[in-house]
Order: C-alpha cells, then sequence, then structure tokens
C-alpha cells in the first residue's frame, strides 16, 4: 500500500471513529462540497421524515462550529421566511453560513459566518421549499402557520434523535421576515411541550409581527427616502394605505376604485426598479450576464419579491392599468437579475453582492452539489431560492408579537432587529412594536435607546428592555436580510445576543 493510500485510509477511519463516537449520522456527513476551501469544522445535511403517511421530508443543513469549539457552542436553528423561501439557500450561502458562490462555480470562505459563534441548523421548511418534499402535491396547497410549526417541532425531536450530543445544548431559534410567524409559534410549541430542547432564546430579524403596522411602516418609510412623491404619501394616509391594499387583493372581491387610483399613481412613481430597491433601498442592482440564460433565473427570484404578484387568483382581481404597472416592474426585474450585457463584478471581498441569489441558484442546481449534499429534487425539475408552488395560506391577520410577549413571559429571551435600509418591513413599525409590548409586559427599559457600535463606527441602535429579556436593535446599513448587507455588524449582534451581552458602547 502506498504512503498515500496509507494516510487516506488512516483518515477515514479516525473520522468513522469519532462519528460513531459522536453517535452522529455518517450517512449525512458532507465530506466536502464542490469548489469548497479546506475548513476546520464538519458538515451534514440529508433529510428526516416529518410525517410518513404523506411522505413527508425536511431537509436539513448542519454546520458545526469552526476550530473544534462546537463541544462550547450553543445550537441555533436557522428559518427564512417568504413564506416558501430556502433556509439553505437565503440564510447559509447569501447570508450567513460558512461559504458563498464564486459566480456559482466554487465557494469561498464567508469570513463573517455565524458558526464562528454557533453550531448552524438550517432547515428548508415547509415542505416544498428547497429540496424539502411531500409526495402528496395536493399539501402544498394547505399549508399554514400551524402545519409549519408542527412540521418543525416534528423535525427537531427527529433530529435530536440523529444528534444526542446537543439535544441538552443550549438552545436558539432565528429567523427573518416572515419567520416573525415561524420562529414565535415553533418556540411556543416547544415551551409548550414535555420537550423543551433547552430553549434560552429567540431572534427575529426585519420580522412580520402584525399586519397594519408593518405594512403601513413601509408607506412613510418610501415617502422619507424619496421614493415616493409628497402627493402619493397624502394618498396613502388619507385614502388607501399599503394594509388595505393587500387586503383587498386576498379578499374575494374587486378591487376599490380608490386603491386603484393610489397605488396606479405609486407604483409610476417606484418605476420598475421597485421589486430590486425595496428590499435593499441604498443597494445596487444586479446586472450579471455571468450567470446563464437558463429558466431558473426566474424561478430561483425571491417571490415576496413584490408579494402581490405571488397571489393566487390576482390577475382577475386587478384592472388593466395596475397591472400593467406591476408587470413593468417584475419584467424590469427579471432583465436585471441574468438578462442584461452588463455585468456585475463579484468576488470575495465585497460586502454585499447584488447577484448573490443567481450565483446560489446555478451552484444548488448543480448535480455534484445534489450528491454531496445528499439532496434529490422530487417533482420540480430544479431548485428555486422560493418555490412558487407552495401556496401557502398566509395567516396575515395574526399579530405574531403577542406571541413574542408570551414567549417572554415564559422567560425566553427575544432579540428583535432590523436592518434599516429595508423598505418592506422598516424598522420604526417593528421599533413601535417592541416597545408598545414592553408596556404591555410591564417591562422597564434597563438600556435607554443609544447607538452600539463595531470596529469603532456606530452599527446601529439599541434598547434593551427588562434586564435583557426583551431587546432591540437596528443595524446600520444592512437590508432586509441584514447579514448579506452588513456581516460584520450583524455577527457581533449574534455573537451578543448568544452571550447575553449588551451591545458594545464605543
Amino acid at each position: 500500500m502506498s504512503t498515500l493510500m496509507w494516510v487516506r485510509t488512516l483518515y477515514l477511519t479516525l473520522t468513522l471513529t469519532q462519528l460513531s463516537v459522536d453517535s452522529f449520522p455518517v450517512s449525512d456527513k458532507i465530506v466536502s462540497l464542490p469548489g469548497q476551501p479546506m475548513v476546520s469544522f464538519q458538515q451534514f445535511s440529508g433529510y428526516v421524515t416529518v410525517d410518513e403517511k404523506q411522505q413527508r421530508s425536511l431537509f436539513y443543513y448542519f454546520v458545526e462550529a469552526e476550530n473544534d469549539l462546537r463541544h462550547s457552542k450553543p445550537l441555533v436553528l436557522w428559518l427564512n421566511g417568504g413564506p416558501g423561501c430556502s433556509s439553505v439557500g437565503a440564510g447559509a450561502f447569501i447570508e450567513h453560513g460558512p461559504f458563498k458562490p464564486n459566480a456559482g462555480d466554487s465557494l469561498f470562505e464567508n469570513d463573517y459566518s455565524w458558526n464562528k459563534e454557533a453550531n448552524m441548523l438550517y432547515l428548508e421548511s415547509p415542505a416544498g421549499v428547497g429540496f424539502s418534499y411531500s409526495t402528496n402535491k395536493s399539501f402544498y396547497t394547505t399549508l399554514n402557520d400551524a402545519i409549519t410549526a408542527q412540521d418543525s417541532l416534528t423535525f427537531l425531536q427527529r433530529w435530536f434523535t440523529k444528534f444526542p450530543e446537543y439535544k441538552n445544548r443550549h438552545f436558539f431559534i432565528a429567523g427573518e421576515s416572515y419567520a416573525g410567524h415561524y420562529v414565535p409559534q415553533l418556540a411556543q410549541l416547544i415551551v409548550n411541550s414535555k420537550e423543551k430542547f433547552n430553549l434560552k432564546g429567540i431572534a427575529l430579524g426585519n420580522p412580520s409581527l402584525e399586519f397594519n403596522i408593518d405594512l403601513n411602516s413601509e408607506d412613510e418609510y418610501n415617502w422619507n427616502h424619496g421614493v415616493i412623491s409628497d402627493s402619493s404619501y397624502e394618498l396613502l394616509t388619507k385614502v388607501c394605505n399599503s394594509s388595505r391594499f393587500r387586503r383587498e387583493l386576498t379578499t374575494a372581491g374587486p378591487l376599490s376604485e380608490e386603491c386603484i387610483r393610489v397605488f396606479t399613481q405609486v407604483l409610476q412613481e417606484q418605476t420598475q426598479y421597485r421589486n430590486d430597491l425595496e428590499y435593499f433601498v441604498t443597494g445596487d442592482v444586479c446586472l450579471s450576464s455571468s450567470v446563464s440564460d437558463d429558466d431558473y433565473n426566474d424561478q430561483a427570484l425571491n417571490k415576496s419579491l413584490y408579494p402581490a404578484l405571488s397571489m393566487p387568483n390576482l390577475d382577475h382581481l386587478l384592472p388593466p392599468s395596475l397591472k400593467l404597472q406591476l408587470e413593468k416592474a417584475h419584467h424590469h426585474h427579471l432583465n436585471l437579475h441574468g438578462h442584461d450585457d452588463q455585468q456585475q463584478v463579484t468576488h470575495k471581498y465585497q460586502k454585499s453582492d447584488a447577484c448573490a441569489q443567481q450565483e446560489v441558484a446555478k451552484y444548488l442546481n448543480r448535480k455534484d452539489v445534489h450528491k454531496a449534499f445528499h439532496a434529490q429534487l422530487f417533482g420540480v425539475k430544479q431548485w428555486n431560492l422560493c418555490n412558487r408552488d407552495v401556496q401557502y395560506v398566509v395567516d396575515q391577520e395574526l399579530p405574531t408579537i403577542l406571541v413574542v410577549g408570551s414567549l417572554v413571559r415564559s422567560g425566553i429571551r427575544v432579540l428583535v432587529y432590523s436592518g434599516d435600509q429595508d423598505a418592506v418591513i422598516p424598522f420604526f413599525g417593528t421599533r413601535r412594536l417592541v416597545n408598545r409590548l414592553a408596556k404591555d409586559l410591564g417591562l422597564e427599559t434597563t438600556d435607554p435607546y443609544r447607538a452600539w457600535f463595531e470596529s469603532k463606527q456606530i452599527g446601529g441602535w439599541t434598547q434593551v428592555y427588562g434586564n435583557n429579556i426583551l431587546s432591540f436593535a437596528t443595524i446600520r446599513g444592512a437590508s432586509h436580510t441584514a447579514p448579506a448587507a452588513q456581516p460584520e455588524r450583524s455577527l457581533l449582534l449574534f455573537k451578543s445576543f448568544l452571550a447575553g451581552k449588551s451591545l458594545p458602547k464605543a
């Protein structure tokens, strides 16, 4: 036997022995992802069946803490929203996972990965999202918050049998956007269940918490940032605001004439760039032609970039004038994402990659990546960042801020944070909700509203209530997906939250 063969055999033997000692599933271990650099941590991925009768299985990607710190670091479950968007694609590969794609061909190491501070578990939920699936396709038309929460709880119960070492570890749940529904409701199920999983806290980024305040804050934010005129803002405040418009869109009746008039004017002012800028007002759009012109470029785009376009049976509700404005925004968005002759140069040192969605879609649609991930495509032709076949019954009227309050009463620490350049769920609406919740709970302010710092620069602003049981923070310069736009600041915020420490004052 050659020396090289002997070394490889010894390495494999030691690896399998270690996995056996740790009781980890050998079949789920990732040897190496295509194009990844050498790393100091283990990765696992695979499926956990949550419903045998429906043959419903959820896909996970588990990244242990780096530098052999997994024994001392907490476990964090990450959930992206949408609803219908992938925690693996968005959370792991665009935001705060260990790797980011380089034009979809290879991976480079993320210097601000959250696995520096925690063992990160990314779950594609509900079934139908990413690589997760149900063989009963009719299930995709009945999805709602209750089913998603219960499936996620079942997933955790069974995942901990695969990884028993982590069952008593300090456990946190984090997520963003519509995960403002997912995370609190899952946490509430855990608190009410016999298996507590040692849940310590939850973190909610730019979360959907209360329908009216979330939606109408968007009007105020767009006006403050010069995206709409004084005339339009006056119409939004006096005639038809965003919450009324959205409510009319999701009912069976026709749109009111006043809402048609208001939003036709608003969309004309926001121009065809609306879909690109509302998630990152000061960000640039992708002008890359480096991603091939495949049909997945359309499907890969976040379906919630303009939620009205994804609502079922929308065509018969919209008058031609308003529908035309929406279609202009949608088609221009597609033209800017992989269909333009100009190029967006991307490299390792960019803080925010405007073409990240396309690069991730290209990478996660590679067959060698599927093999390395132990993943398969069930009933779909390609992996999508957000699955439009998932017809989620959005419980938009449920104020999950009340569920957050119940968790605080149960002793669960809560961090609510906002990227301050997000126009979809703007920070000042969220700040109002958290402040109101603190008053309703009778929590005193223990750290008054102030700036916090990262690398001697202002990282954002924060306020803490009830000796750190409830806290709010902004991340300066961050988008709806805060860690993608401000990775250093987001990592510091995450680290402080896990440790239960105040954000730096200088």
